[in-house]
């Protein structure tokens, strides 16, 4: 049975294991102050060219949005984010379970417009009874978007421009930020992030590493008593060396590079075969997520042979499907998925 559900069924990359094998038996404190943790970090703020960044490190994606979201507002904020944001439809109501409002604004092939935010924005300051609404504390973004799109730097720049003048922090996720990294014609690179953002973070879950997610703060803008509140949600891990360990080893001789790039150009293969086999696409994306239409019984055969996942139903005999390509991605398994269409 083939897989192209997601770019996290498989487990770590060798080179992770490797290392957690080979320092398994050293005597480390708990919490992240480790010395594999700190080199992380270290080795993260130079590949951002931003030595005053703060780092942390969390489990998994819905725990560091829930997380970074609730230390960051104040109890009457909310987030804004597009309608098709990972925090508005596929985080079971993380963000609203901690009392704030996720505040959808329309969507653009996944993205969030700049002229979209501006307008809420303006209109929500010129409204006579804002001070009876939620105010709009944080601007979520995710790159790349739950449609496997991309933001341009210049799109970044204006997002990031409007967020300055109102006086909102920007912040990305980047659960898949590896497979943006590395799309063929991107201008935004970890530098630019740590540019035009106020907090993002680097995925590892889905890039690699066994979980994972390394939060970086820009601009000295930590929340006072971080761990201390990651510890009241019960998110704070014993052994933080097992992240520190594992992102130590994603950015050492550009591994989180290497292993993103093999993702895409098995994604680009498979996108080449689609077109070759007459598929339609729903939308064009240049990352590892590659989305396209099918008949319903057309779909019910190829479950038979390959896990695939399920997006949105375009009408009632069609819906769209998703292919996702990971670090782990063979060559034969992709040509073993063209053969059956």
């Amino acid at each position: 049975m083939l897989s192209f559900e997601s770019d996290y069924i498989e487990g770590a990359h060798e080179k992770i294991l490797q290392r957690l094998v080979e320092t398994n038996r050293e005597q480390l404190s708990g919490y992240g102050a480790d010395h594999y943790c700190e080199s992380a970090k270290t080795k993260i703020r130079e590949a951002c060219c931003c030595p005053q960044a703060q780092i942390f490190f969390l489990t998994g994606g819905t725990q560091t949005n829930m997380l970074v979201i609730h230390t960051m507002l104040k109890p009457y904020e909310g987030v804004v984010a597009a309608e098709t944001g990972h925090v508005s439809l596929h985080e079971a109501g993380a963000i609203e379970a901690h009392g704030h409002k996720v505040i959808q604004l329309p969507q653009v092939q996944g993205k969030l417009c700049a002229d979209d935010l501006r307008k809420y924005l303006e209109q929500f300051m010129q409204d006579e009874n804002h001070e009876h609404m939620v105010y709009p504390g944080l601007v979520y973004i995710s790159h790349p978007t739950e449609y496997g799109t991309l933001y341009s730097k210049a799109e970044l720049e204006a997002l990031s421009g409007i967020c300055r003048e109102y006086q909102i922090p920007l912040y990305m996720d980047g659960a898949r930020l590896g497979y943006a990294l590395v799309s063929p014609g991107t201008d935004v690179t970890l530098p630019v992030i740590a540019d035009l953002c106020d907090v993002f973070y680097i995925g590892g879950t889905k890039v690699g590493a066994l979980c994972g997610e390394a939060v970086v703060f820009t601009k000295n803008n930590m929340p006072p008593c971080f761990l201390t509140m990651v510890k009241q949600q019960g998110a704070l891990l014993a052994k933080g060396r097992l992240l520190g360990i594992q992102f130590d080893t994603l950015f050492t001789d550009d591994l989180y590079v290497r292993i993103s790039r093999h993702a895409i150009e098995m994604a680009l293969l498979l996108k080449k075969g689609f077109r070759q086999k007459g598929c339609t696409f729903y939308l064009d994306s240049p990352t590892n997520q590659q989305f396209i239409i099918l008949e319903n019984a057309e779909a019910e055969r190829l479950k038979e042979h390959v896990v695939l996942s399920f997006w949105e139903k375009t009408d009632e005999t069609h819906a769209v499907y998703r292919f996702a390509t990971s670090w782990a991605t063979q060559k034969e398994d992709v040509e073993a998925l063209l053969e059956l269409f």
